[in-house]
This record gives C-alpha cells, sequence and structure tokens, in this order.
C-alpha cells in the first residue's frame, strides 16, 4: 500500500528533512506532454461538461464533469502527477489549461466533485469505445462459441481512508469485473463492500450472448440455471469433491486426450436435495493438471479452505452447458479465466489503482471507470492489450523522455507481431 504523504503537516515534513529527502518539487509545463492522444476522448466528453450545473446557482463552478476526467487521465498516463494534489497543482499549468481547456482549481472543488459528478455516465463512453476495439489475436478455435467470452471474478482493494496526522484508517471495497479476453479489456466493473457475495452480484448482472468462465467461488446451481435461463453459457470450475451421477460417458478424441482431457460426461450435478435447483443436465470434464500442497495454513487435504484457498488435485473439474463444445476447446475456454487476474495486477500495481483520489463511492466509481477507458485507450492506440512496457513507453512519452517518433514505432513494432 502506497501512502501519499501531506508536506503540510509539519511532523511529515520534519521526518522527510530528517531523512535527507528532497521534498517533492512542483510540476511544470515541461513535464507535461502528449495531449493530442487525448482528443479522440474529449470530444466523447462534450456533453458532459454541463452536467451538475443546475445546482450551481451562483453560476460560480471553474471544475465542470469533462474538465475533471480529463485532468484523471494525466493520473493514469503521466507518472509525475500522482495524487489528487498534484492535479490540483496541474490545472495551474497554462500547457494543462489550454489543452484540456480547464480552469484553475481547488483542493475542495476536485475533492467535492467525486460526489457531484454522476459516475454511471460514463457507461456509455465506456460502450462507445468498446465497440471500436479490434479483436486481440488469439485461438482460432475461439471464434465460433454461442457467445462473448467473458471472464469474471472480483478482487478486493484495500484504500487509505483518512491521513489525519499519524492516524489511518482502512477501509475495503470490491471490485466485480467482467473482462473479455478476445478483447483485452474489462467491459464492466462494480464496486461494492467487500463482504458482499460475488455470486449474488453476478446475478444481478446476467446478460444473454455471454459465455461466463469463472472459478469454483461462481459454482452455484441457482446461477447456473440462471446463466441458462438467461439465454448465456458457463464454463466453472467445481470443486475436486463434487457430488454427481453419471448418465454418459463421451469418447475423447485425440486432440482432447492431447490436451489432458481424462474424461468428458454428461451428469446430474449434486445431490438429491440440490438437484431442484438445476433442470437439466450438465457437462463435467475432467482435466489433468499439476497438483498443487500447501506448505502451511488451510485445513489439510483436498477442499482446505486457509490462506490461499484449497489445495488443486490432480484434476481439475469444469461444469458446463456448452452440450457441443469440443472437450479441449472448454479447457482452452477456461484457461481465459487468468485473463482477469492478470488485468487485477495490471489495475493496481501498473495503473496505480491502489492510491485513490477519492473516497466517495461515487468518486471512486468515476476512478474505476476511467481505468477501465485508459486501458481502452491503450488498447484503440496499440491494437494490442495494455502491458508493463506499453505503459512504460507511454509515459515516457507524456513526461517528454521519449517523442512522438519513438513511441509510434514502439506501437509499430507491436503491431508488426501479428503479422
Amino acid at each position: 500500500m502506497r501512502l501519499v504523504l501531506n508536506l503540510r503537516y509539519p511532523i511529515v515534513a520534519r521526518m522527510i528533512s530528517a531523512m535527507g529527502m528532497p521534498p517533492r518539487q512542483p510540476i511544470t509545463d515541461d513535464q507535461l506532454q502528449g495531449f493530442k492522444y487525448f482528443h479522440k476522448l474529449r470530444a466523447m466528453l462534450d456533453h458532459l461538461h454541463d452536467h451538475a450545473t443546475k445546482r450551481d446557482r451562483a453560476g460560480n463552478r471553474v471544475l465542470h464533469y469533462d474538465q475533471y476526467i480529463a485532468l484523471q487521465l494525466l493520473f493514469f498516463f503521466n507518472p509525475v502527477v500522482t495524487s489528487m494534489r498534484g492535479l490540483v497543482q496541474a490545472s495551474t499549468l497554462k500547457k494543462v489549461q489550454q489543452k484540456l481547456g480547464v480552469s484553475p482549481t481547488s483542493l475542495g472543488s476536485f475533492s467535492e466533485a467525486g460526489s457531484v459528478f454522476d459516475a454511471q455516465l460514463l457507461k456509455p463512453i465506456i460502450s462507445e469505445l468498446g465497440a471500436q476495439l479490434k479483436p486481440l489475436p488469439h485461438d482460432a478455435r475461439l471464434d465460433h462459441l454461442p457467445g462473448i467470452l467473458t471472464a469474471v471474478d472480483g478482487t478486493e482493494l484495500s484504500a487509505l481512508a483518512k491521513l489525519a496526522g499519524l492516524m489511518i484508517q482502512g477501509r475495503d471495497i470490491k471490485l466485480h469485473t467482467h473482462f473479455e479476453p478476445l478483447n483485452g479489456v474489462p467491459v464492466d466493473i462494480d464496486l461494492t463492500a467487500a463482504k458482499d457475495s460475488e455470486i449474488d452480484n453476478l446475478f444481478k448482472r446476467l446478460v444473454p450472448g455471454r459465455v461466463y468462465v469463472k472459478d469454483r467461488g461462481y459454482a452455484c446451481f441457482r446461477l447456473f440455471q440462471a446463466i441458462v435461463d438467461i439465454g448465456s453459457h458457463f464454463v466453472c470450475r467445481i470443486r475436486d469433491n463434487s457430488v454427481y451421477e453419471v448418465i454418459e460417458d463421451r469418447p475423447l478424441s485425440t486432440p482432447a486426450k492431447a490436451a489432458g482431457i481424462v474424461s468428458d460426461q454428461i451428469v446430474r450435478l449434486g445431490c438429491d436435495s440440490k438437484r431442484d435447483e438445476l433442470k437439466q443436465p450438465l457437462r463435467v470434464i475432467r482435466i489433468a493438471c499439476t497438483p498443487h500442497r500447501k506448505r502451511s495454513g488451510g485445513t489439510g487435504g483436498t477442499g482446505g479452505t486457509g490462506r490461499g484457498g484449497p489445495e488443486q488435485g490432480e484434476c481439475l473439474l469444469i461444469a458446463t452447458n456448452l452440450m457441443q463444445t469440443p472437450a479441449e476447446v472448454v479447457g482452452l475456454i477456461f484457461r481465459q479465466r487468468w485473463s482477469v487476474e492478470i488485468f487485477f495486477r495490471f489495475f493496481k500495481h501498473v495503473l496505480g489503482c491502489r492510491h485513490l483520489l477519492s473516497h466517495r463511492h461515487n468518486g471512486i466509481e468515476i476512478q474505476i471507470y476511467m481505468a477501465i477507458i485508459a486501458c481502452m485507450l491503450i488498447a484503440l492506440w496499440t491494437g494490442r492489450k495494455p502491458t508493463l512496457r506499453t505503459v512504460e513507453m507511454i509515459r515516457f512519452y507524456f513526461i517528454g523522455w521519449a517523442d512522438a517518433d519513438e513511441l509510434e514505432t514502439h506501437i509499430a513494432k507491436l503491431k508488426n507481431l501479428d503479422d
């Protein structure tokens, strides 16, 4: 967790001085460039300019929604700007005012914006950008699925709620994420308290025409049935000791055996008391894997629930309602679940979303949606999913360490990888 030290507190200033650390220098105009890459998005933000101005009876609002969003883009793409105070200072620079159309704003105005502007208004922009994305390079066998491949999972985000003197309070939130592996970007993130159920959250957000890829935390009979009823499909890992009645053993093809498929069966899942929650048989595919044994913690044995989750046996059990899809392709689909885990690491460690610009629920949602937009912009610029190396190169450009030609050369190399 990264602490942003406030130099207004004398004790903090004295600590920095005692350690021989130079105080952070003010941001200057020559540390900020690359604004031409914001032009595409700024046109999409124009309609937000007058949002929430009706309550401004005095007519003195200087920070509008589109300007607030434009400033947040600096946070994601320019490593010089690392906090809300940095963004407030950036708003006083002539280049920022000219390129982003903002006026000097105060810390109070920027802080208030997190509760004034409606985060939900960013969702249509996400949809508009998402429609422009082209599929990333992938296995051609994934082109014939009966729906859009969507990996779902949740992650907790520990945030600093308050820094007052030496008193730090914390709170946890959970990001329920729908991620499209073939496009390499998240398409929806819902923000809840950390204790809220991932299964209940997915229940509320199911849509038709999807192939949901889930880990065993989502193995719920009612959820399986709801996905079937809404007109979607699922590929979900279930527990190694799951109970089911085998209806049919399917023969394994040569490609299936080569992919490590051990068995492919049509089953009635669950014990008698649970079968009322599932109206139809499902398919259970057993895939050989490398066992994972815990070194410490947990309850030991398969199904243990200590730190890090249950141990992994010699096989994965995958339940699905994709009855006609080849078994090896079902295994390939499940492998795409890791894409959302990789995104969580990218989201926290590369985009810097461990540090929150607002501690209001709506303000956190705005930052999360802006992180999605940042990922989509990178994917649109490069034609590839966002990676640490690409983000570093973009940031080098935004602080003037790389020129436009060098950035374009980097992007061209990425595109050539697909040729």
